[in-house]
Formats: structure tokens, C-alpha cells, sequence
């Protein structure tokens, strides 16, 4: 029979029990919309599984296993605000990554400021998340709609074309991108007209009314930040129209294998873009991830997938360098933080805290019914990044 004392000592050791098991563990909370972008945050969480089992079998950080908890954000910033509150209040996590979106990563940053925690934004590109509402306690992995443009914009200017069409989804993210690449170019090109603007609500692009009018406007170019359904509705449309033809056509992302892949034998031509040839990067780092990548999904990787990977091994040299998962000593431990990852070394940048991930930039082509980059470079993101002086000037002082 059960006693008073006998029941208060089991439950005393239950209780010990559950909170070393919390002791040996680092709880991170993972927002992203695994259901909206299936396509992308499957390879993403994919990413980050490898570098999770790769660090705690290694023995964790700080002597701690690393525990991923994910929550899905609807494609709404108000869903992401109320999975991280849950995350933080009912799971108990000691810091938050993630988010694709940029709207959604904005949400989750002035959160993270709110709460004081810390997050690590992995993907989300808007310019904003580091500059215009950077805080303290936000970090951004993937390189931004700046460094994407400023990576594209030189070869654009080579072209010398005058005249440009521009299409983007009608959001934070293609609005930016717009904005940079018009501001880069016309500072290298100085001569240079944007005649049309199709300004595209994100997944209900009307293909033939956008291809139409930007053919309408004969444009020398076109610089395009559509991706997913949206981009692959608009190329087969443009090629079924002429559209493309005899024109140069800068992209954003459309060389990224997510994107470029489900075209198959549609996939443009010499597009110009930036993308992720994960088939012919031959670096050591590069090969050793592929490897490992390959062995444990039985699958290639796509960017999403060196995202999420990068994201948590990030974090673990973070996590090693504070000494603990503390957020205010993260946010101090991640200012110049670097760390190895497939594509090289990576550095935080105090000053915005913006990371130096790089972009491979290169044309585009068909080979056996498939997409691919034809030809490439990589380009180190700290080359990517805008001036000192502009970064002071679009950057609260608080923010740091």
C-alpha cells in the first residue's frame, strides 16, 4: 500500500528526474510554414535534423543535446506571433530560428525584441529584419534583398541594356528587392529607365495579363523576383508568348533547385540568377556536407536545405562561445561570431547583424529535361553588403 511519504518521494524523484532531462537539453523553437512552402521548409527542416544529430553526437554544446520544436506560422504574422508565444510560455525554449517569409520574419523579430529572446531569423531576405527594425536580439542567416541585388547588379550593368521591365510579388520582400536593384543599377548605369512595374499578389499571379503587358512595354531586360508557382506560371506563359525572346532576363533565387527543378524541360534559358549548384560545387566542405546530406535523406540538397543546416551549426558555435543558451549573452556572443559551414567560413556582422552567407550567381540552361546553372561563381557575401555609412544610417543605435 502506497503511504503518504512513499507517493511525495516518487513524485520528488519523478520530478528530479524531468528537470534533468530539461538540464541536458537546449530547447530551440523552430516558426516556419512547413505547410504554405512545403517545397522549401521540408529540405529546410531536413537541414537542420543533419546538424542537429551531427552535434549531439558529437556531445552537444556546453555539454548539452540540442532539441528542435516546430511550430507552423499559416503564412500569417499574427499565427507566427501566437506559435512563438507558445513555444516560449508552453515549451519553454530557450531561443527561436526560422521563418521564410519576410512579413512573418518581421513579426517574429519585434517579438523576439519584445520577449528579449533570442532568434535567429534563417531565411526571411527583407532588408528591414537588420536594418530599418533591427533590435538586440535579432540575427539573420541568409544573405538579404540587398546582397542579392548587389550580387546580380554588376553583370546587369554589363549588359547595358536601358530599358527594364520589372515583375515581383507584391509584398515586403519583392518590394525591396525592387527597390535595391533599381537604386544599384541606376548608380552603375546612370542612364538606365524602368519602364514597367508589375507589382504580382504573391501565389494569384495572372500569367498572361503580366506577360502581355511586360511585352507591351518592349523592354532591352527584365528583372524578375517571382519564385515558386508564381515564377513557374510566368516562364511558360513569357515562352508560350515570346516574351523572353531576344530579351536578357535578371532573376532572383530562380537557380535555387526548389524553384528550377518543377520547370523540368521548361526552365528558362541564359537567364541570369542567383541559385545553389549543388551538383557542381567542388570544394571539400561542400562534399562532405553533399555526402552526408545524401546518405541520410537519399535525396540532394536544395538552398533550404544549406539554410537549415547552416542555421543550427550557427547556432551551436553561438551557443559555444556564449557558454550557455542565455539570450542576452547570445546577442552579445553572436556580434563577429564565425563559423565553418559547406560554403566556407561565415561571419556575423556586428555592426547590423547580418551574416556574410554567400550567393552563387550564374546562367541557366536545360540538360536531360532538367534545369540547371550552366555556369557559376560564388560570391563571398561580405562583398555584398551596403556601406558602413548606410548601415549607420538605416540602423537604430538602439538596436545594438
Amino acid at each position: 500500500m502506497w503511504t503518504k511519504s512513499a507517493a511525495f518521494a516518487l513524485a520528488a524523484t519523478l520530478i528530479s528526474s524531468s528537470a534533468g532531462y530539461a538540464q541536458d537539453t537546449i530547447k530551440i523553437g523552430d516558426i516556419n510554414s512547413y505547410k504554405l512552402m512545403a517545397l522549401s521548409t521540408i529540405h529546410y527542416k531536413r537541414g537542420a535534423e543533419l546538424a542537429i544529430d551531427q552535434i549531439n553526437a558529437a556531445g552537444g554544446v556546453v555539454g548539452k543535446k540540442l532539441e528542435l520544436i516546430t511550430r507552423d506560422d499559416g503564412g500569417n504574422p499574427g499565427e507566427a506571433v501566437r506559435a512563438a508565444e507558445e513555444l516560449i510560455s508552453s515549451d519553454k525554449v530557450a531561443l527561436l530560428t526560422g521563418t521564410i517569409l519576410s512579413h512573418i520574419g518581421l513579426a517574429v523579430s519585434d517579438l523576439a525584441k519584445q520577449r528579449r529572446i533570442f532568434f535567429l531569423a534563417s531565411a526571411p531576405l527583407t532588408d528591414k529584419i537588420v536594418y530599418q527594425n533591427g533590435n538586440r536580439y535579432t540575427f539573420r542567416l541568409r544573405a538579404s534583398t540587398y546582397s542579392h541585388a548587389a550580387a546580380l547588379v554588376p553583370d546587369a550593368a554589363k549588359l547595358n541594356k536601358k530599358r527594364w521591365a520589372l515583375v515581383y510579388p507584391n509584398y515586403e520582400y519583392g518590394q525591396s528587392a525592387v527597390e535595391v536593384f533599381k537604386r544599384l543599377l541606376q548608380r552603375a548605369q546612370p542612364d538606365v529607365q524602368f519602364i514597367a512595374d508589375q507589382a504580382v499578389p504573391l501565389g494569384k499571379i495572372d500569367a498572361g495579363a503580366v506577360a502581355q503587358a511586360i511585352d507591351d512595354a518592349k523592354p532591352d531586360a527584365i528583372f524578375n523576383v517571382l519564385f515558386g508557382s508564381d515564377l513557374a506560371k510566368l516562364v511558360r506563359e513569357g515562352e508560350t508568348r515570346g516574351v523572353f525572346k531576344g530579351r536578357e532576363v535578371v532573376s532572383l533565387l530562380t537557380g535555387e533547385p526548389e524553384y528550377l527543378d518543377p520547370l523540368g524541360s521548361d526552365a528558362p534559358v541564359n537567364w541570369l540568377v542567383t541559385g545553389y549548384p549543388w551538383y557542381a560545387i567542388q570544394t571539400s566542405e561542400h562534399k562532405a556536407f553533399l555526402s552526408a546530406y545524401q546518405k541520410k535523406f537519399n535525396d540532394y540538397p536544395r538552398i533550404a536545405s544549406l539554410v537549415g543546416y547552416d542555421t543550427f551549426k550557427a547556432l551551436a558555435a553561438g551557443i559555444a562561445k556564449a557558454g550557455s543558451a542565455d539570450s542576452e549573452k547570445l546577442a552579445e556572443a553572436f556580434k563577429g561570431l564565425s563559423f565553418d559551414s559547406p560554403s566556407g567560413k561565415i561571419m556575423f556582422r556586428p555592426e547590423d547583424h547580418q551574416s556574410t552567407f554567400g550567393l552563387y550567381v550564374g546562367r541557366t540552361g536545360v540538360k536531360d529535361g532538367r534545369g540547371y546553372m550552366t555556369s557559376f561563381d560564388y560570391v563571398d557575401g561580405a562583398k555584398l553588403q551596403p556601406s558602413d555609412a548606410e548601415v549607420k544610417q538605416w540602423r537604430p543605435a538602439s538596436a545594438n
